[in-house]
């Protein structure tokens, strides 16, 4: 599912809300999880998830096409550990 496709049955779940509010909730919603991480703080939501960093050193890696040695410098990523609820869900427990 795609930011409009959200925001589409969004809307047509709370069809009393203008189509505009239900954007500008979604783009708050995700400027707020991003700013969140941007910070370095952890991001949960209960039921569905949560959202953290990890911190990946440099390393040398290798060019799967040539076997040339790559420097790979150091980065920060997202990491994602599903719910409970989630994962029960997906698994149709309960």
């Amino acid at each position: 599912m795609i930011k409009s496709e959200l925001i589409e049955q969004l809307s047509k779940e709370y069809p009393h809300l203008y189509n505009r509010d239900i954007e500008r909730i979604v783009n708050t919603f995700y400027s707020t999880i991003s700013d969140a991480l941007a910070e370095g703080n952890r991001v949960e939501l209960r039921g569905f998830g949560a959202f953290s960093l990890k911190k990946r050193a440099a390393r040398v890696g290798r060019n799967p096409k040539s076997g040339e040695a790559v420097n790979v410098p150091k980065k920060v990523v997202i990491f994602y550990k599903p719910g409970k609820d989630l994962k029960n869900r997906l698994n149709n427990i309960g």
